[in-house]
């Protein structure tokens, strides 16, 4: 039992997980009643395309802690979480998948470090069971961030976690659009904790991770935690500037020695072709900063619930 918490809350991203919900449900009742928690269970179905919302309907009841929120579509996992954060009301609040990868039973250990006076225990995976590739995807995309980063953004640490009440409150005051909550629970700040675990399998089913989803999440957490993409324009200047002055020294020595122009048809379409590609990659990460204010500024709801149990 925790020292400190009256309320615990779990929050949960679900899509497509019908089959194997009764599995996780399992699992945080046991860990439940073995810690003796006064439980909040937040599922989020966020646009699945079977019936996860009816296998909700159905749990709560039999469990009277679970809350359900529907999202009218797909709107990605870090909206998801957010709009549990926005409804949960416990005291002490966790975040974890629907594929048991981050296990119910760690829970106890991590809630321990905010009984002891920290605000944030975050894990930290030891190892992961994923392709290779997906490993060093992963890997690549954390020591990137972390180097170019603003915020001091914990290597190999998802949301995986648990926080306090003041946390998760000023965590909600961020109102972005896009969201990616690791780095705004890293830039608030208060006393934080990595703990490291080994990661599990997937119990079962496919990760809704597709390419193109975990693409813009690593593209929210560099454009909305560093400035370096925009700075790397006025490096890439100056680099052409160089080589561009270096040129005209060459073709005008050679002018001067030789008395015969240059020829160099070859290197004018070579260097017309480089910086054509370069001015394109700036034109682009000016762009993607450029849409990014645009979201903001146009002021829609981050996310659209079409209905709700027990909230």
């Amino acid at each position: 039992m925790n020292k400190m918490a009256n309320k615990i809350s779990i929050i949960v991203p679900i899509y497509n997980s019908a089959s194997f919900m009764q599995d996780l449900l399992n699992a945080i009742d046991s860990q439940r009643l073995e810690s003796g928690w006064d439980l909040e269970l937040v599922l989020i179905d966020d646009g699945s395309r079977d019936n996860s919302y009816a296998k909700i309907e159905e749990l709560s009841k039999k469990y009277a802690y679970i809350r359900g929120i529907k999202l009218s579509k797909n709107f990605g996992h870090q909206i998801a979480v957010k709009t549990g954060l926005a409804h949960c009301t416990g005291d002490y609040i966790a975040i974890i998948d629907d594929d048991l990868q981050d296990p119910p039973s760690l829970l106890p250990n991590f809630f321990s470090y905010l009984d002891n006076g920290y605000d944030v225990a975050y894990g930290v995976r030891k190892k992961r069971k994923e392709s290779f590739l997906k490993r060093i995807s992963y890997d690549t995309f954390y020591r990137i961030l972390k180097s170019v980063s603003d915020t001091h953004i914990p290597l190999d640490s998802g949301d995986f976690c648990v926080m306090t009440r003041r946390v998760v409150d000023n965590m909600l005051r961020f109102n972005e659009k896009n969201p990616f909550l690791r780095g705004i629970r890293a830039w608030v700040g208060f006393k934080q904790i990595g703990v490291v675990y080994e990661r599990h399998a997937r119990v079962q089913g496919e990760s809704g991770y597709t390419l193109k989803k975990l693409m813009k999440i690593a593209m929210d957490g560099i454009f909305s935690f560093s400035t370096m993409p925009i700075r790397v324009i006025s490096m890439i200047g100056f680099l052409g500037l160089g080589i561009a002055v270096f040129y005209s020294l060459y073709v005008l020595i050679e002018l001067m020695l030789h008395g015969v122009p240059v020829k160099g048809f070859a290197t004018l379409a070579i260097l017309i072709s480089l910086f054509s590609s370069l001015l394109l990659i700036c034109l682009g990460i000016i762009g993607e900063y450029v849409v990014r204010i645009y979201d903001e500024v146009r002021d829609r709801p981050y996310v659209i619930i079409e209905k709700t149990i027990n909230i």
